[in-house]
């Protein structure tokens, strides 16, 4: 019988940089795709389904079908949608395409050039309230961060004990954007500038250019392939309503993210505290704390002390970030949400940099409460 769970069986990530003058987007896509593919052990003809960014000319602008044509065969499944192309949301509807068997095997991914001409830190999107209030961003996950605070009393040295361990990561990780930088202590992120109260500077993730790719298919065809396969095991996605619309107000999306943990936990058959890894959105140092809440690894409002007591560091309890995440490994537009993929496959090939010892189970988390929506899978190592 055709075995259709869906795994994970390509990754890549291109380089990531502050700016890659050298490099275009179709340059940064390619490799992303074809690097993955390769990966997985196939090649361009072995994909039916491109869940890519589409960068090149030709057809409707940002039309994924073009991938026809770069892949050299018909498609089964494509997607338009930036976000559908990559991350957790992207992964689960490529998986979710295989089970049903609309393709075989698909590709998720894509690249951005962010750093041209983009905005403050963390910025990047069109907002409505930018130019008459200056709610970029950053100061949409402020506004959570700070009420939480107010509530709870979550500090800004708990917030900066976050910045440092997952900046300390990256800074000894020679692929991240601030390989050799630190080590930075919390005293550090304190002494940088303010941002956004109650966010300085070290506790803003970085803006750079690059891409990153995966690929799905099934567990039958995984059989004959080098690496062994990551298995998706479950996942599930929350939404309050269209990201950066209306200012993130934490009564409403403080909690986002809950039921999506609670369904993909179901799904796969686990709890949170049988994770060994995981590859959390951070924007900031605040939206670890609060995802270590929501995903059920504390109560709510004890993120915080959580973070600080060293749990989420490489050796710690809840490894969060080994690759240093966002906050200074890379952030590269929407593929930021593939690298977390990425990072939570080779930690569970078991050849990550920073890798946990014996990791079997992680957990990829993507948006959060500023983005007012959440994408969640949870992946597995088979044997």
């Amino acid at each position: 019988m055709n075995d259709r769970r869906p795994v994970v069986v390509g990754v890549h990530a291109t380089e990531q940089a502050l700016t890659l003058p050298d490099r275009d987007a179709m340059d940064l896509a390619l490799e992303a795709v074809t690097g993955a593919i390769a990966d997985a052990g196939l090649t361009p003809a072995d994909v039916d389904g491109a869940q890519v960014d589409w960068p090149g000319p030709g057809g409707v602008p940002g039309e994924g079908s073009s991938w026809a044509r770069m892949l050299g065969r018909d498609l089964r499944w494509t997607s338009d949608s930036m976000l559908d192309n990559a991350g957790s949301r992207g992964l689960l509807k490529a998986a979710a395409a295989v089970r049903a068997g609309l393709a075989d095997t698909v590709v998720v991914g894509g690249c951005k050039l962010v750093a041209r001409g983009a905005g403050p830190v963390g910025a990047g999107v069109p907002l409505e309230f930018a130019d008459v209030w200056g709610s970029y961003v950053v100061a949409q996950f402020a506004l959570v961060a700070a009420r939480h605070m107010h509530e709870y009393g979550t500090t800004a040295r708990q917030l900066a004990e976050v910045a440092a361990t997952i900046r300390n990561n990256g800074t000894t990780n020679p692929e991240a954007m601030m390989y050799g930088r630190g080590p930075y202590t919390a005293d550090d992120v304190l002494a940088s500038r303010m941002v956004a109260t109650p966010f300085h500077l070290l506790d803003c993730c970085i803006v750079g250019e690059g891409g990153a790719a995966l690929v799905v298919t099934t567990a039958e065809r995984a059989r004959d392939l080098p690496h062994p396969p990551v298995a998706v095991l479950g996942g599930g996605m929350e939404y309050h309503q269209a990201a950066y619309a209306n200012p993130a107000l934490h009564r409403e999306v403080g909690q986002l993210g809950r039921d999506a943990a609670a369904r993909a936990y179901a799904m796969a058959g686990i709890g949170p505290h049988d994770v060994d890894v995981f590859s959390l959105y951070d924007p900031n140092s605040f939206e670890i704390i609060r995802q270590l809440e929501i995903l059920g690894l504390c109560g709510e409002g004890e993120g915080g002390p959580l973070a600080a007591s060293g749990a989420i560091a490489v050796g710690g309890k809840h490894p969060v970030n080994p690759d240093g995440g966002c906050l200074a490994y890379a952030w590269n537009g929407t593929q930021q949400m593939t690298l977390k993929v990425v990072e939570a496959v080779r930690q569970l090939r078991g050849s990550a940099v920073h890798q946990v010892e014996g990791a079997e189970l992680a957990v990829v988390g993507n948006a959060g409460s500023g983005a007012q929506h959440y994408e969640m899978s949870v992946l597995g190592r088979t044997r």
